[in-house]
């Protein structure tokens, strides 16, 4: 199943360039989405096919978290692959231009799949370092002006904390000398060996390394502009899997330092960065002019939310992965959906939207959905995940900070409620003439993601329940 993974996605991007055919183009794109589906589900059946050397697996397996997150991609990719049919009919692109797109999609996703699997610390770090090279191409794809910008500001600033985070590998090597192995199951049973003062010194510097790619406050220069200036279908695995990815490496960091009984000095940390994003996502939503960038921002204050539940130990772990799950599935119906709004007003600039259900009565409705869900209207899951939090806080004796994680959360409401309930229900520049229908490419994807949040919200199948649990039971 590995093998499907990590070789079919580029060998089926690779003939699709050589063909540059459109039909090709979207069996390979649709292809490569079933097939990431396909191995989630037959590794959630416990089923694995090997056909691959025993060395190369070693380096590459599903543990009960990895396939949790690799299944929230596989959903993501799903949907946006589906999306992207419409992408490529707004934008007219050529069957040359198609082909590029989809083999830089499908080496952007090998990527992450490989991070998500990998088993050994440095391995983890080239594949984090392949994530950055795959997605600034496809930021890139429109070649705008404001977009070569956007991406040499994400390459520039990952780059360093990419370099940070390997200054924290050596660092580890120094104090795990004894462990003489960077794989993660050798430094989780022998982290009791590993020298404490070098340890927390390299979770300092992975920390802020991995941190930059997951776009937490301070570290989320590179965010706004990149989801903002990317293809929506981009900007949407940009928010949904790239910063998972590399949230789940820094969770795999965490867990050594918790075998070596150092907790407490990591879950300061992952606390006051999460409340630091919230604060910067709070104080941005409430002056925000572009819609995608609200969305960035949004993606910043939910990423310090998960920060929060995994800092907050034992009772804030379920909350935190299913805050994983609930924000990605929403935050890509809201960026397919902000794709759709870009097609009918040519703007991303939210004064420049108005009258949403009138124009586009379907983009209105999943715009103003989408939003609820993200938000954390019940039923979705993330009204659940928020209360989970709330009552960690408490658990742990912390009432004053779920006071003030509160406080953030209602700011961000306001924020991004009065602003989207104004694109949608203000007066229509064009008086109603210009009412657009899109292909169903446009809509669906959005509409299975909503269905399934409202399912796991309403009532979680517990199918469901188990594979969040298991992934939060990863930690010791």
């Amino acid at each position: 199943m590995i093998s499907l993974v990590l070789i079919l996605p580029p060998v089926l991007g690779a003939i699709s360039l050589a063909a540059r055919n459109k039909f090709i183009n979207r069996v390979a794109l649709l292809g490569s989405a079933a097939v990431l589906l396909f191995v989630a589900f037959v590794q959630w059946l416990s089923i694995e096919w090997f056909w691959l050397p025993n060395w190369f697996l070693e380096y590459f397996r599903f543990d009960d978290i990895g396939l949790y997150f690799f299944a929230v991609m596989a959903l993501v990719f799903a949907g946006v692959s589906v999306y992207s049919l419409f992408y490529f009919k707004e934008h007219n692109l050529t069957a040359k231009q198609e082909a590029v797109y989809v083999i830089e999609i499908l080496l952007f996703v090998v990527a992450m799949s490989g991070v998500i699997l990998a088993t050994h610390l440095a391995l983890l770090w080239v594949f984090v370092e392949a994530t950055t090279l795959t997605s600034a191409l496809l930021i890139y794809f429109e070649k705008k002006k404001s977009s070569l910008e956007a991406t040499w500001k994400y390459v520039y600033i990952c780059s360093v904390g990419i370099a940070l985070a390997f200054v924290g590998i050596i660092l580890l090597s120094i104090g795990s000398e004894s462990v003489g192995s960077l794989f993660f199951s050798d430094l989780y049973q022998h982290a009791s060996q590993i020298n404490p003062f070098w340890l927390k010194l390299s979770f300092a510097f992975l920390f802020v390394g991995l941190g930059t790619k997951i776009g937490v406050a301070p570290i989320h220069a590179w965010l706004p502009d990149a989801h903002s200036e990317a293809p929506s279908p981009v900007s949407a695995l940009l928010s949904g899997t790239l910063l998972n990815s590399a949230f789940l490496g820094l969770l795999r960091v965490q867990e050594i330092l918790i075998r070596a009984h150092l907790e407490a000095f990591s879950n300061f940390i992952l606390l006051l960065t999460g409340f630091l994003s919230l604060f910067v996502s709070a104080v941005f939503m409430l002056r925000i002019k572009n819609y995608k960038r609200m969305l960035a921002y949004s993606s910043v204050e939910n990423m310090g939310i998960m920060f929060i539940g995994v800092g907050l130990g034992q009772p804030g772990l379920f909350a935190a992965m299913l805050h994983t799950f609930a924000h990605s599935l929403s935050k890509t119906s809201l960026f397919l959906t902000s794709g759709n709004i870009l097609h009918d007003y040519k703007s991303k600039r939210v004064d420049d939207v108005r009258g949403l259900l009138k124009r586009d009565p379907a983009t209105g409705w999943l715009w103003i959905v989408s939003v609820l869900s993200i938000i954390g209207i019940p039923p979705f899951p993330i009204f659940i995940s928020k209360f989970f939090i709330i009552k960690a806080f408490w658990l742990n004796g912390e009432s004053w900070l779920a006071v003030l994680f509160f406080l953030f959360i209602v700011i961000v409401t306001f924020g991004m409620g009065s602003t989207v309930f104004n694109m949608a229900f203000g007066d229509d520049p064009s008086d109603g003439t210009g009412k657009i229908r899109s292909a169903l490419s446009a809509y669906a994807p959005q509409i299975v993601l909503l269905v399934i949040l409202l399912i796991v919200g309403i009532n979680m199948p517990h199918q469901a329940f188990d594979l969040m649990n298991k992934a939060a039971g990863f930690f010791r």
